[in-house]
């Protein structure tokens, strides 16, 4: 009968958000650990190698060349130069992630949906919208930056919060009750007899 529970409780959870999933208590407190631990280096080499811990990596970024424009890239969607993407060895396909450009100190949300850049020392490939939202211009070609994972998809199918999650405006729970609203008028009925 043991075994026969422990498939049954399995079976039943296989759909359930994991407990560390953006969004939850559990999440946050899990982002916030990683926020505070310390980055993950860039892969020697043109080696890739899937990081799904949710830290932070600290590096440079490049700007996507412009004929990479309409190719397929590593996920099979096309190239948009205007799209918020990227590119990177280590986190999974599919992660958002918060790059900030240590020079200028402005930041973006990105989609990890590429691989690369294969040159050592780059941590992301930016599309060129994503690029000027940080401040990083194309002459300047490369800037020092932090790409801080907010979701990390799990080889489960179940998405984790990452150390950039911790930085992010706190959303309303969906379970909190709206305020009552009052009204500031005055319904009166008067008697006409």
């Amino acid at each position: 009968m043991r075994p026969f529970r422990a498939f049954l409780l399995g079976f039943l959870t296989l759909g359930a958000a994991p407990l560390d999933a953006p969004g939850t208590v559990a999440g946050e407190r899990h982002a916030d650990a990683l926020a505070r631990s310390p980055a993950v280096p860039p892969p020697p080499g043109h080696r890739i190698i899937t990081d799904r811990s949710g830290r932070k990596e600290i590096g440079k970024a490049s700007v996507y060349a412009h004929h990479f424009a309409r190719r397929p890239m590593a996920d099979g969607k096309r190239y948009l130069p205007s799209a918020n993407v990227a590119a990177s060895r280590m986190l999974p396909l599919g992660s958002t992630a918060k790059v900030t450009d240590l020079q200028t100190g402005r930041s973006a949300v990105v989609k990890v949906e590429d691989r690369g850049p294969f040159v050592d020392g780059r941590v992301v490939d930016l599309s060129p919208h994503v690029a000027r939202q940080i401040g990083l211009e194309h002459q300047r070609g490369v800037a020092p930056v932090v790409v801080a994972p907010i979701a990390v998809p799990q080889r489960n199918g179940a998405v984790t919060a990452g150390a950039g999650a911790s930085s992010l405006p706190q959303a309303r729970s969906p379970t909190a009750q709206p305020m009552p609203i009052r009204s500031s008028t005055r319904v009166t009925t008067s008697d006409s007899q």
